[in-house]
């Protein structure tokens, strides 16, 4: 059954574990938590968070790193020393999943298309470490990045079988150019996540029902082709007024999907 969700970066910069607050208060059952520097990491910082999810009843279901936007640098270049050191930082995340109880690691990739075979090795290199802490590492389609091109991904699925899982994030796939909808039939199962939003003529990043994006049809085909789905609701901090505002439209991603199950 799909579950809904939301994102603690919907409130950035507002401090993290403040953001994690106001979402548990706001009755929010399932969140991504977005670390936003090192410190995050540290262990009593990650117990503290842990301890708050538990007082509230509240599923972590997936980690975002802060250091997707080195990517690039850290995984996916030449220098295989620093990919090594780059793995052994990895570990840090996923012990801190551990802890929060999260199970999916999301990941930006490359920025350039480069060599597809190294991509996949590195990527697969990663998952395998994750597999070691019970973590599965997904791939996010992002616009300024490899994962941008549905055909990238479908040739990922291909070569990589049943250990590429995917972030499927609706607004990043409408700025890249591509369909949501092919991006969702080519990757199916495989998807592990959604990020969700809506978009139309007022901007590619809307709460859900402000803009034109078919959601109930795009949710209905989800729950067929990967009904264990967790849809979490990511926006950036200009698509709402307040976090009266995102909790509400939570509850409306939230009533959407039950809808599908009456």
């Amino acid at each position: 059954m799909l579950k809904a969700g939301t994102s603690t970066a919907c409130l950035y910069p507002m401090p993290l574990e403040d953001a994690l607050y106001e979402l548990a208060l706001g009755g929010v059952q399932q969140v991504e938590i977005f670390l936003n520097t090192h410190s995050e990491l540290r262990r009593s910082f990650i117990m503290n968070l842990a301890e708050l999810l538990k007082r509230f009843g509240i599923s972590c279901c997936s980690l975002h790193p802060f250091t997707c936007e080195i990517e690039p640098l850290l995984l996916f270049s030449q220098y295989q020393r620093r990919t090594d050191d780059a793995i052994e930082y990895y570990k840090h995340y996923f012990a801190a999943m551990q802890a929060l109880g999260a199970d999916i690691f999301v990941l930006h990739g490359n920025k350039s298309m480069g060599n597809h075979m190294l991509y996949f090795e590195r990527f697969n290199m990663l998952s395998e470490i994750g597999s070691q802490f019970g973590i599965t590492v997904a791939q996010e389609n992002v616009s300024r990045c490899t994962s941008r091109s549905v055909n990238f991904l479908k040739e990922m699925k291909a070569n990589l079988g049943k250990r590429a899982k995917f972030v499927l994030d609706i607004k990043q796939a409408v700025r890249a150019g591509e369909n949501p909808f092919e991006m969702l039939n080519a990757l199916g199962e495989n998807i592990s996540i959604v990020h969700m939003s809506d978009h139309g003529q007022y901007g590619d990043c809307l709460t859900v029902g402000s803009g034109s994006f078919r959601t109930k049809e795009f949710l209905i085909k989800l729950a067929d082709l990967s009904p264990d789905c967790t849809v979490i609701l990511e926006l950036y901090r200009n698509a709402f007024e307040n976090v009266s505002d995102l909790l509400q439209n939570y509850q409306i991603l939230s009533r959407m999907i039950e809808s599908i199950y009456e």
